[in-house]
């Protein structure tokens, strides 16, 4: 006749919790799935250019829809300073047209000082412009569109147009 030895304390203890992480490895996806898809269509373009539409601006003969991607107060890049996001998409009539776009705070002095160069799709590009310390809340966002013809032409936004809360983080860094 065999004796069985009763399982010591932390093997009980171990068959008892694998049940209660089971259930956690199954309700994780739950909790955190609808997040992770809202997340998912924002960057994929299915739920517009970016988190604030700023709105249709002329160009020169062309125009564009400009977006803040994100609604917060630029990032901090260490010692690159900061940067905000911005979002564009050329208007159908004028993507064959249009080689470059770029965005900077102030008036570019030439195209080697355009500021920040937009990339992606000619329907969704992203751009990370540098935001300088000298920068005020009166400034304005200079936007340059540069031709296949070597043309360029220039838009400007107000900051407090383009980017309420960085106007607001302008003004009260500009306090500190």
């Amino acid at each position: 006749m065999t004796v069985l030895a009763s399982p010591s304390r932390g093997a009980s203890l171990w068959q008892r919790w694998r049940f209660h992480l089971s259930a956690l490895v199954l309700i994780a996806p739950i909790v955190f799935g609808p997040a992770w898809f809202h997340q998912n269509a924002f960057f994929d373009g299915k739920k517009g250019l970016g988190q604030r539409e700023i709105g249709e601006i002329a160009v020169g003969p062309w125009s564009v829809r400009l977006a803040e991607f994100k609604l917060s107060e630029p990032d901090a890049e260490g010692r690159a300073g900061h940067a905000k996001e911005f979002a564009l998409a050329l208007c159908p009539a004028c993507v064959d047209q249009v080689k470059a776009a770029y965005l900077r705070v102030g008036k570019p002095r030439n195209i080697r000082t355009a500021g920040a160069l937009f990339s992606g799709t000619p329907y969704r590009q992203t751009a990370e412009m540098r935001v300088p310390e000298r920068t005020t809340a009166d400034d304005e966002l200079w936007l340059t569109l540069e031709g296949w013809d070597g043309t360029l032409h220039q838009a400007t936004i107000p900051i407090r147009t383009a980017s309420p809360v960085m106007a607001a983080w302008l003004e009260k860094r500009g306090r500190s």
